[in-house]
């Protein structure tokens, strides 16, 4: 369905619109934390999408950081009753699952292709 760098560029997108809109509303500076990883995805996109093998581990890095660090701002949220922040939280984390999906499955299929050769 996605390529690698299609699914990271999403991440990228979801972290900083959702960064933002919390940013905006709370006024949290650690809101900031997940639009600053996305720009740094965003910015490096195209080397992903070149093959860059040192970027897609460091991108994959980060979207693993990300991933782990939406998880207690998700459960702050809940235990607040925030319904909206909840929502932004799980897209960040969804958004996260996802691309770390597609850096999982590329990495498998570049390895089954040295493998195999």
């Amino acid at each position: 369905m996605f390529k690698t760098y299609q699914a990271s560029l999403l991440n990228a997108v979801v972290l900083v619109a959702m960064g933002l809109w919390a940013y905006l509303e709370k006024g949290s500076p650690t809101a900031l934390i997940p639009v600053f990883a996305g720009a740094i995805l965003w910015i490096y996109n195209n080397q992903l999408k070149d093959g860059n093998k040192t970027v897609a581990h460091v991108l994959v890095v980060i979207t693993f950081v990300m991933l782990l660090g939406t998880l207690m701002p998700m459960v702050g949220e809940i235990i607040k009753g925030d319904l909206l922040g909840v929502f932004r939280a799980l897209m960040m984390f969804a958004s996260c699952v996802v691309a770390m999906y597609y850096f999982i499955d590329s990495f498998r299929e570049a390895r089954k292709a040295r493998m195999s050769s």
